[in-house]
């Protein structure tokens, strides 16, 4: 897979598609816009503090790479971004949708488990329980293309292995006999987790309106 992307380009990679599936009346995002999501508490690890010049060069760097577009709108003076990352006419990369949720939030928070990613896929893409979380990440590893993520080792006291993305490098792999079926969350806790990070998502998009508003 000829695609080595670093940090700040897998942020704003993930950002762009978040934000085209979270708010779509938004996208494509100005500079503010996705300086913004770049930079936000929540559902970000590691947490950054990007300028807008730091954001644009990584968009050059991106754009050099065919994998974002800018667009202008007519009248105005604000450039907008969206991604060419996959899913469109200009990539050959196609994902579906629970592949697609899994690599954005694999890019906007770093390795995470199956149980881990069931949960905080919810505003992207839905999955019915673990097991068919760990299905898809499966097939994703298994890919004759090329694979799209890898399982890590378990770390000590951990019950689950964690999952990163393969398009950063390689990472070490966990021996495949080193493997232990993961333990669902408790309904209870689930539940308030999807209702919390459902708020937090309206919260971020009545953010993006007036940031949008007061940038025009």
């Amino acid at each position: 897979m000829d695609m080595e992307l670093s940090l700040l380009q897998t942020r704003v990679i993930g950002c762009l598609i978040e934000k085209e599936v979270t708010t779509p009346d938004q996208y494509p995002l100005t500079l503010n816009a996705l300086t913004t999501a770049c930079n936000q508490k929540s559902n970000r690890d590691p947490v950054m503090s990007l300028s807008q010049t730091e954001v644009q060069e990584v968009l050059d760097e991106l754009n050099k790479k065919h994998l974002i577009r800018e667009e202008g709108s007519f009248g105005s003076r604000v450039q907008k971004y969206k991604h060419r990352f996959c899913n469109t006419e200009f990539s050959e990369l196609k994902l579906s949708e629970q592949e697609l949720a899994i690599v954005c939030t694999l890019f906007l928070r770093g390795p995470q488990t199956p149980g881990e990613l069931r949960s905080r896929t919810n505003r992207l893409c839905g999955f019915g329980d673990v097991h068919e979380t760990e299905s898809v990440l499966q097939k994703m590893s298994e890919r004759e293309e090329f694979p799209l993520v890898v399982r890590m080792p378990r770390e000590p006291g951990k019950r689950e292995s964690r999952y990163a993305h393969l398009f950063s490098g390689e990472v070490e792999a966990a021996d495949p006999s080193d493997y232990s079926p993961p333990v669902p969350r408790a309904s209870a806790a689930n539940d308030a987790i999807i209702a919390l990070e459902k708020r937090v998502t309206e919260l971020e998009k009545i953010i993006a309106d007036l940031q949008e508003k007061l940038g025009e």
